[in-house]
């Protein structure tokens, strides 16, 4: 992983290497606000690894706990709540990356820290850390290719894109088009607001109708959370083509497993997750960040260059579902071979 986290292992906040920037020291009182629940990761696995780890760097911190459940507004006012309360710092999921840009200047203007978590909100952003999206979209649409195959010249592929207000959705596009232009043909293409499964479904339905199912020879899906709602769409159509996915959710290894979904991207939460505590606890503590967080940078909306730590992601297939997501202690193997999955996990080599 390019994430260069050596200072993970510190027991203490007190070991921190970071250098002082003269602010006050006093308590650290750190903002986290994440932006929905339909996907499983945030509450499943982002919120506490990340309590987690503030605790453990300093046990007395004071965190303030936000979820924006997908509206942007809330999430603004959210961001108002934690100032008044006197947070120095703001580790920020944006649901709609350009209206948050007020609030960004807003915490900016009143000297609180803003750390751009996983998605690259606009505004004078301190830091970011994500995952190299580009990237994934990348993995995503080559892995189509590959297990479309010799079909590619018989039919149509049906693009199923993430929320427009989010700026991890463009870059997933962006990757997966650098894979797919040229090998596969588009027969329809959506951009789903929200990332709703239910949306997904919907377009995934509408698109077999217009296209034909014989036509249709793959699904790309840029999560696991709207594959969900386009796997219910195939196999009402009785269709099994190729279906890409991300976020290793635990019914995407499941359907991974029983064939309905080809593939998903694996991005190790812990390391996201330990980097973006790590910062918000130095910045708390008025140092600035040991340069190991942040190697290399980013240009967000707004024109804003912001120190970044970007995670190499990793593709996930039957193959390597042992050694990623239960090696990594993401799922145990009674988690994902339940009695429906049995045989599946028998022939995986799981159980």
């Amino acid at each position: 992983m390019s994430i260069g986290l050596g200072m993970a292992a510190c027991g203490s906040a007190k070991q921190s290497t970071g250098t002082s920037t003269g602010a006050a020291a006093g308590p650290v009182k750190i903002g986290l606000l994440l932006p929905e629940t339909k996907t499983t990761r945030y509450e499943q696995f982002d919120r506490p690894l990340i309590e987690a780890k503030i605790k453990a760097l300093a046990p007395d911190a004071q965190i303030d706990y936000y979820n924006a459940n997908e509206n942007a507004t809330t999430q603004q006012t959210q961001v108002d709540t934690a100032l008044t309360k006197g947070d120095k710092v703001l580790i920020l999921d944006a649901v709609d990356s350009k209206s948050i840009q007020s609030s960004v200047q807003k915490a900016h203007d009143a000297g609180v820290k803003v750390i751009a978590y996983d998605r690259l909100a606009q505004g004078p952003v301190d830091a970011y850390v994500s995952f190299d999206n580009k990237k994934v979209g990348q993995l995503q649409g080559e892995a189509l290719v590959a297990a479309v195959g010799p079909k590619a010249s018989s039919g149509k592929i049906i693009m199923i894109n993430g929320s427009p207000t989010d700026p991890n959705a463009a870059q997933f596009k962006a990757g997966a088009h650098s894979a797919i232009d040229g090998k596969l043909t588009i027969g329809k293409e959506y951009d789903t607001p929200n990332w709703d499964p239910n949306n997904a479904n919907q377009e995934a339905a509408a698109a077999i109708t217009a296209l034909g199912a014989p036509n249709v020879v793959g699904v790309y899906s840029a999560n696991d959370g709207m594959a969900a709602g386009i796997a219910t769409a195939l196999k009402a159509a009785s269709l099994s083509v190729p279906l890409t996915g991300q976020d290793a959710q635990l019914d995407a290894v499941q359907r991974i497993l029983a064939g309905t979904q080809t593939m998903s991207i694996y991005k190790p939460f812990k390391p996201e997750t330990d980097a973006a505590a790590t910062m918000a606890v130095q910045f708390a503590q008025g140092k600035s960040l040991e340069p190991s967080l942040t190697p290399t940078t980013s240009t967000n909306g707004s024109g804003n260059s912001v120190a970044s730590n970007l995670i190499t992601p990793v593709v996930l297939t039957k193959a390597n579902i042992k050694t990623t997501v239960v090696a990594d202690g993401l799922y145990t193997v009674a988690q994902i071979c339940t009695p429906d999955y049995a045989a599946a996990c028998t022939a995986a080599g799981l159980q």
